[in-house]
């Protein structure tokens, strides 16, 4: 069974997947579409030839930014902006910036949010995990530091019992 999607979708998903940063993956963001990443594919090529436009006015492309792209410091901004405006006033404030007021709410959120147990918990066993192989490296390079001293000394005892000299 195939889908059909208009052109005007065609065109969002295309935008966002080129707006989308190095960090995330094209598979992941055809995955939330709910397109396949082949066709996803398809389409950012067909709109790199310019055959992919609406009929319209062909690329809707903004240039504002997306909520991602915020700093940290211009999101505490907009929390601070917000701060002792009602309902109505943050809604419009944030329609001149180019946010929704819950992304604000969720920037407020993980400010005040400490990280979670299961980020803390993964990143300790990250570290565990390097510490464990760290010391492996170590205790290889140890043994093969021993053997080369091991052998070192061994040509010089060999050298000594053949009559062979250092000054020779």
């Amino acid at each position: 069974m195939r889908r059909r999607f208009t052109q005007e979708f065609k065109v969002q998903a295309v935008e966002k997947a080129l707006s989308q940063c190095d960090d995330v993956r094209l598979e992941d963001i055809a995955d939330d579409l709910g397109v396949g990443y082949s066709t996803l594919q398809r389409w950012i090529a067909l709109a790199k030839k310019h055959q992919l436009e609406t009929h319209q006015t062909g690329s809707q492309m903004t240039a504002e930014k997306r909520p991602q792209d915020w700093s940290l410091e211009e999101r505490l901004s907009a929390i601070i902006d917000c701060g002792h405006l009602d309902e109505a006033a943050i809604n419009e404030y944030c329609r001149n910036i180019g946010l929704y007021p819950h992304h604000i709410q969720q920037w407020k959120k993980d400010l005040v949010t400490p990280p979670s147990n299961k980020t803390v918990k993964s990143d300790s066993k990250q570290l565990k995990q390097e510490i464990k192989q760290l010391q492996k490296e170590l205790n290889r390079k140890d043994k093969a530091l021993a053997e080369t001293a091991a052998l070192l000394v061994l040509k010089k005892k060999a050298d000594a019992l053949w009559g062979f000299n250092e000054d020779d």
